[in-house]
């Protein structure tokens, strides 16, 4: 960049920095209620830093991938660092007495997945589930004889009272539709496995919208249907349709909307499926879609209770869902508060992912409320729910947040240039600890495809580099990058691509200049049981064509900060256990947390 562009940019971000703090102390949203996570207890030491010459495929080492949840960004300027360390275990100094060290842990705690079904979880104390869903899968590869029509499945009566309710609310009849097509279907060959069907989101579509439906003043419900935490009985069709007719058409609900708190019932929160968007659908389609997803929705939730109620018992099955949503779904928070509030209470910094606004409240009223400064965005995302959030220790950073820069590292985004960044996604504040050293900490959560990462990064550095207001100020970034191992070119983002883009910044990260491209921090493998068959994983084939990648991980500055020790975790007991499908009934997010203890190599 040259001096002169160095300059218009220092200008324009110099005024946008203090129009936004003005803004902000002029605002009268409430400051965000901090929080620091700080001394953990004791653990086991497991998978530390190693050497590279020491580090096999897959083990945390400093030059190997990162493994964590998030993007942890903080700009650290002066003397002074963390006083505390990740735990005291065999092999690791105690943070307590170290100085001028800094804990920085990541970690992409995950939304929220309703569907326990979804992802292959390891569950070695039941062997009941991998022999379901080997059965699951055996039905739906090779169904045989049980590859039966539609209306033996979803039978006629059902279409018809369907179609009459769908016509009552002023919506057009597809019995055209059905009496020509999907009726004489057969269930897997022709409706599950149906690319095309799959393409137009007929079924997937109002999945998504009425799986599960968050209410105004907490609480959800869940649309009669095996994949999600719908807790009734589906032990016969009568039951299940009897349940569902019932939810989609007459169970008004109070849900927040784009005009405050409205009053719906379920199919009235649809949306027409657009040719634009997804070109597979024809136009008539199109205007029918509303309809037709209705009915298409009916049919898939149809033969997903036939196919368990014929692979299982009813009692089997709704049994062991119970114990799945029980811990995987409705202890999700209450666990990822305990690994937090325990393991990795002495951290100096957390940087969170994919956080919703219910934990965040829940967060600040915990003991990790009472720990740390709980910094969440400004412009905080209600409606996806997914926020990033940085965790500061009260003790090393008494006075909390300086201000929030989110927006400026936005504006520096390249002119013209569609970066896939969501509200939420970006969190970058500044700080300063009880040394008086600068900090600019940020939290990314990148896109799936990890197409925005390098933009993020790009425009962090450049808003560092051109504003006087924050010269001076360190670096220290913790994000889950969504970067791949294999990467697609030019539609994901390669891992060692990434790598020599922090590095020409000047920046390292916690796995050293090269990162690892097999040093993992996911590892999960969709199952037949949701809505996108294209992307089910057979069991023997869940790490072949799983989500396992190198994807979390916390930059800074080269000159400034070195590595001490470097650690994943996919258990909450600072250990990571390699070749392991995550998350489990003990550890609830798909990423894994990555946490290292870096020190100045200069005086700061």
């Amino acid at each position: 960049m040259s001096n002169k562009e160095k300059s218009r940019i220092a200008g324009d971000l110099d005024n946008s920095f203090d129009q936004e703090i003005g803004n902000q102390q002029a605002s009268s949203v409430e400051p965000p209620l901090d929080t620091y996570i700080g001394e953990g207890e004791n653990a086991k030491k497991q998978n530390l830093f190693l050497p590279r010459a020491q580090a096999g495929g897959g083990k945390c080492f400093m030059g190997g991938m990162t493994l964590a949840f998030g993007v942890l960004l903080i700009l650290l300027m002066t003397t002074g660092g963390a006083s505390t360390f990740l735990g005291t275990t065999e092999g690791k100094p105690n943070m307590l007495s170290a100085g001028r060290r800094l804990a920085v842990t990541t970690w992409n705690i995950a939304a929220i997945n309703n569907n326990p079904f979804e992802y292959w979880i390891t569950y070695n104390e039941n062997p009941n589930y991998e022999k379901l869903m080997i059965d699951i899968e055996h039905f739906l590869e090779n169904p045989g004889d049980q590859d039966v029509k539609v209306n033996e499945v979803f039978s006629q009566d059902m279409f018809n009272k369907l179609d009459s309710r769908m016509e009552a609310v002023g919506w057009k009849s597809v019995r055209s539709y059905w009496e020509n097509d999907f009726q004489d279907r057969n269930i897997i060959a022709g409706f599950m496995k149906d690319k095309t069907l799959g393409s137009k989101r007929l079924a997937s579509m109002p999945d998504r919208i009425t799986n599960t439906i968050n209410l105004d003043g907490g609480g959800q419900v869940y649309r009669p249907t095996v994949i999600n935490m719908y807790a009734e009985d589906l032990s016969t069709m009568s039951k299940w349709w009897e349940a569902w007719e019932k939810f989609m058409f007459d169970d008004k609900l109070s849900i927040k909307g784009k005009n405050g708190v409205e009053d719906k019932i379920p199919y009235q929160m649809l949306q027409p499926i657009k040719k634009a968007k997804y070109p597979e659908i024809t136009e008539q389609e199109e205007v029918d879609s509303l309809p037709l997803q209705t009915m298409c929705g009916a049919i898939f939730d149809a033969i997903l209770v036939h196919m368990m109620n014929t692979v299982s018992t009813p009692s089997e099955w709704q049994q062991l869902k119970k114990v799945m949503v029980e811990n995987l779904n409705k202890k999700k928070v209450p666990h990822t508060m305990q690994i937090l509030e325990t393991t990795y209470i002495d951290s100096d910094i957390i940087t969170l992912q994919e956080v919703s606004s219910s934990f965040i409240d829940q967060a600040r009223a915990s003991k990790l409320g009472q720990k740390f400064h709980i910094v969440a965005p400004v412009d905080l995302d209600a409606v996806r729910d997914q926020n990033s959030v940085i965790c500061l220790n009260k003790k090393t950073f008494p006075n909390g947040i300086g201000v929030e820069i989110s927006s400026l590292v936005s504006d520096a985004f390249p002119a013209g240039v569609d970066v896939p960044v969501a509200k939420g996604d970006i969190l970058a504040i500044t700080a300063t600890n009880k040394k008086g050293m600068k900090f600019v900490i940020a939290s990314f959560h990148g896109d799936t495809n990890g197409l925005a990462t390098k933009p993020v990064l790009d425009a962090a550095v450049k808003v560092l580099e051109s504003d006087s207001k924050l010269a001076g100020h360190e670096l220290i970034f913790g994000m889950d990058a969504n970067t791949y191992e294999h990467a697609k070119p030019g539609k994901q983002q390669d891992v060692l691509d990434f790598g020599r883009n922090y590095v020409s910044h000047g920046l390292t990260s916690c796995w050293g200049d090269v990162p690892n491209p097999a040093n993992y921090t996911t590892f999960n493998s969709r199952t037949y049981l949701q809505p996108q068959l294209n992307k089910a994983c057979k069991i023997d084939e869940k790490r072949k064509n799983g989500d396992v990648n190198p994807k979390d991980f916390i930059l800074f500055r080269k000159s400034s900060f070195s590595v001490v020790h470097t650690w994943k975790d996919n258990t909450g007991r600072k250990e990571y256990i390699e070749d392991t499908a995550f998350p489990t009934l003990e550890f609830p997010s798909d990423h894994g947390i990555l946490a290292t203890i870096i020190e100045p190599t200069k005086s700061l």
